[in-house]
């Protein structure tokens, strides 16, 4: 049977690629750290957790994503991207099924960081392919197209987990059977390319150079939407909770979020690639923030859902927006070194935010940490909109190559 990726025009072919390669973004974000807002109701009423409990279980998940972000460049120097990548896959679906062993805190927070920390890998060195992808098709639809399958996750879970009431232990164990299947299609598009073999990426990983302070403005600006934006989505169904929502409107409120994700590219795939600086980050953080405040000003279903629609269209844009910065403002060498450092940032924002936010939310109510969205990210936008990446940090000042070029044109 012939290779399906070796057919039709180049563009088309990378971004069918980076499609299958999005499972990992469904696994790694969608279901191993998304889908546990679902679930955050159930255990807390069941487990007898405060909000700031249930906060500190998702910021496990983000140190353990911080610790990961710090280890991937190594282990891409021993493994390879791909492989990083596959066995990041495996990992995350082995620490899905481990949440659903036990309930004692101290087994849950660990499930939940190594969680974190095997999602990470997969993130960045997903990143890494779906940004060579784009060099080859002289396009940025494969970044956003990546990015974009959380938004799978996030319906799978929005569909699956809320029938399921307080069946917390089956759950957590259809997330990991999901994550395993997600697993299995996206192995053979892990490929970083025909023309990069393991010796090759190791050889780079260990050259390349980590780009922060030129991009200092862009870094500040993604450490504030760490922190603000992962608070929205996990207490969200808390704050649903709170308001004695039906079912049918937790289910038409996060498979809706997930569809918009999942619809993003379509929206934002020119304008990250074709708008000038840093207008597409300034915008998406400002519409996220705005999405945020929409959902406290009238907690009617209306309201909620047109609310977890801004969001959803918006938010996994931001790291799609700060990749193809990234892109095109370092030489190719230093992508791996400069999108592990800003992970480790992204990592260090979101595992802070959620405890902190749950803190507040124990004094307040859950309307506090959608407020916290809001003001966080309307922080980012600011910052955003006024962040101007050094000319230094230029790739042209380094090296750029005509296709690392081509591959900031849509």
């Amino acid at each position: 049977m012939p290779d399906l990726l070796a057919i039709g025009t180049p563009a088309r072919r990378e971004t069918w690629q980076a499609a299958r390669l999005a499972l990992g973004t469904a696994s790694a974000l969608g279901l191993a750290r998304f889908a546990y807002g679902l679930l955050l109701p159930a255990m807390r009423d069941e487990l007898h957790w405060s909000l700031a409990e249930a906060g500190a279980m998702s910021a496990a998940n983000g140190l353990g994503y911080l610790l990961g972000a710090l280890v991937t460049a190594v282990v891409v120097r021993r493994l390879g991207t791909a492989a990083t990548f596959r066995w990041g896959m495996v990992l995350t679906a082995l620490a899905l099924v481990a949440t659903a062993t036990s309930d004692a805190y101290p087994v849950l927070l660990a499930a939940r960081a190594a969680a974190g920390t095997a999602g990470a890998a997969v993130f960045v060195t997903g990143g890494v392919i779906a940004s060579r992808l784009a060099a080859r098709a002289a396009s940025g639809a494969p970044i956003t197209v990546y990015f974009a399958g959380a938004g799978v996750g996030i319906v799978v879970s929005g569909a699956g987990i809320p029938p399921l009431g307080d069946h917390l232990h089956l759950a957590w164990a259809g997330l990991g059977v999901a994550a395993g299947l997600a697993a299995l299609v996206s192995w053979t598009a892990a490929r970083a390319g025909e023309d990069a073999r393991t010796g090759e990426e190791a050889q780079a990983a260990t050259a390349g150079r980590v780009h922060v302070r030129p991009l200092w403005g862009i870094a500040l600006a993604y450490l504030l939407f760490a922190a603000g934006y992962i608070t929205y989505i996990t207490f969200l169904s808390a704050y649903l909770a709170d308001r004695h929502a039906p079912l049918g409107q937790v289910v038409l409120t996060w498979t809706a979020l997930g569809l918009a994700v999942v619809a993003a590219p379509a929206l934002w795939s020119r304008p990250t690639a074709d708008w000038p600086g840093t207008r597409a980050l300034a915008v998406l953080l400002g519409l996220l923030g705005g999405g945020a405040a929409l959902a406290m000003a009238a907690p009617a279903p209306p309201v909620i859902l047109a609310s977890a629609v801004v969001y959803g269209v918006t938010f996994m844009g931001v790291p799609a927006a700060v990749t193809a910065l990234i892109k095109a403002n370092t030489p190719p060498a230093d992508w791996t070194a400069t999108l592990a450092a800003f992970t480790t940032i992204f990592a260090a924002g979101q595992t802070a935010g959620p405890w902190l936010a749950g803190l507040v939310a124990d004094h307040t109510s859950t309307a506090a940490a959608l407020a916290w969205t809001a003001i966080l990210c309307a922080a980012a936008a600011l910052i955003a909109a006024f962040a101007n990446p050094s000319r230094g940090s230029r790739p042209g000042s380094a090296g750029k190559t005509p296709g690392a070029q081509a591959s900031t044109r849509q």
